[in-house]
C-alpha cells in the first residue's frame, strides 16, 4: 500500500505500543505519527475500548510550562492530572497528548507571547500581535486516532468546543461532555476569563 493510499484510509499511523505504569495507575502508551508531516502523538489508554459503550476521552494539548515546569499561569497540568485520575478511577478511557504547544504556535513563540503578557496584553491579544490566530490548533488528527482505536461514542472531557466539534465532524458521537473544572490560582483567573469570554470555552 502506498503512502497516498494509507492517507486516504488514515492520516495517522500507529508506530509503537507498550505498558506504562504511572502514579495514576497502569496504562498502555501508544505512539502515532502523522502521514503528512511526521507529527508525533502520544496516547494513553486503559480498559476495553471496543465494548460498544461510550469511552471517556481527553485531548490534551502539550503545555511544557504547565505540565512539566508547573507554571501557575494556566490550569493545564491540573487538567492533565484530573483527566488521568478520572480515567484510572473508572478503569477505562483515553488521553491523547497532542504536541501543539502554545495553542499551536510552539514553545519559542509561546515565550514571546508571555513577554507580551508581561506588558499587559491577554493571551489572545499576544498571539494576534505575533501574527498568529487566537488558536492555531487542529484536532482532526486526534479524531482519526479515536476512530483507529475503534471508538464510535465518546464521553468528552473538555471545556473546549473546538475539540468536541472536531470529533463530531469525524462522525464520532459525543454522548456527554464531562467538565474539567479546576480551582484557579490568583494568576490563572484572568487566563481562564479570556478563554471563556474570547474563545468560547465552557467554563
Amino acid at each position: 500500500m502506498s503512502v497516498k493510499e494509507i492517507e486516504v484510509e488514515h492520516r495517522v499511523i500507529k508506530q509503537a505500543e507498550a505498558n506504562l505504569p504511572t502514579e495514576f495507575g497502569d496504562f498502555r502508551i501508544i505512539g502515532f505519527t502523522s502521514v503528512a508531516d511526521g507529527e508525533e502523538f502520544v496516547v494513553l489508554t486503559q480498559g476495553d475500548l471496543t465494548d460498544g459503550k461510550p469511552v471517556l476521552v481527553r485531548i490534551h494539548s502539550q503545555c511544557l510550562t504547565g505540565d512539566v515546569f508547573h507554571s501557575i499561569k494556566c490550569d493545564c497540568r491540573q487538567q492533565l492530572h484530573a483527566a488521568l485520575s478520572r480515567i484510572s478511577k473508572e478503569g477505562r478511557g483515553v488521553l491523547i497528548y497532542q504536541a501543539q504547544e502554545g495553542r499551536g504556535i510552539g514553545i519559542i513563540n509561546k515565550i514571546r507571547a508571555y513577554a507580551l503578557q508581561d506588558q499587559g496584553v491577554d493571551t489572545v491579544e499576544a498571539n494576534l500581535q505575533l501574527g498568529f490566530g487566537a488558536d492555531e490548533r487542529d484536532y482532526q488528527l486526534c479524531a482519526d486516532i479515536v476512530s483507529q482505536l475503534g471508538i464510535r461514542e465518546v464521553r468528552m472531557m473538555s471545556n473546549n468546543p473546538d475539540k468536541i466539534a472536531a470529533l463530531e465532524r469525524a462522525e464520532i458521537k459525543i454522548t456527554e461532555r464531562v467538565s474539567l473544572d479546576i480551582q484557579p490560582s490568583d494568576l490563572s483567573t484572568e487566563y481562564l476569563r479570556i478563554k471563556k469570554e474570547k474563545m468560547g470555552h465552557l467554563l
